[in-house]
């Protein structure tokens, strides 16, 4: 007599894992998309920033929000999204940085480009023009990621 390790055996295991597999697979095609691309976006808080709210949109939909402060000065967000050659993307946010005279000002950013073939790239949200604009690069892939320079409409938040 053998002793038993777990209370499932192995054809029975591995039939299930397989059922679920296909089960997930169905979904995701009957959804009408497969989320096979993923990519990541790193977010650091520069020196003179106080904090920073950076939320990404790609094609219209929210996929990450990253806060910084002092306590958590570094996010990593994976993103997910249905694979096709290329995306847009939208990076909005404040960022509040300490002025020379040591006063808080806040920067709201807004800025677009378009990410093509961005599954397995890592990029860096970056900022520019003394936190005025915001966007993405894959320093070992430029290529990869097109900003369009300057403050875009992507963003704008309507209020009452």
């Amino acid at each position: 007599m053998t002793a038993r390790t777990s209370g499932f055996s192995r054809p029975y295991a591995y039939n299930a894992l397989k059922a679920a597999c296909l089960l997930a697979t169905m979904t995701a095609l009957t959804n009408g998309s497969a989320w096979a691309a993923q990519f990541v976006v790193e977010d650091g808080k520069a020196t003179q920033e106080v904090s920073e709210t950076s939320r990404l949109y790609i094609d219209g939909d929210l996929v990450a929000t990253m806060v910084l402060d002092e306590k958590t000065p570094q996010r990593r967000a994976v993103i997910s999204v249905p694979d096709k050659p290329s995306y847009t993307y939208a990076l909005c946010g404040e960022i509040v940085v300490r002025n020379a005279e040591g006063k808080a000002e806040t920067h709201l950013v807004s800025s677009q480009g378009t990410l093509h073939d961005p599954s397995g790239h890592v990029f860096q949200a970056m900022g520019a023009d003394n936190f005025t604009d915001f966007y993405l690069i894959d320093p070992s892939s430029p290529s990869t990621a097109l900003h369009e320079p300057g403050r875009k409409g992507a963003c704008t938040v309507a209020t009452s």
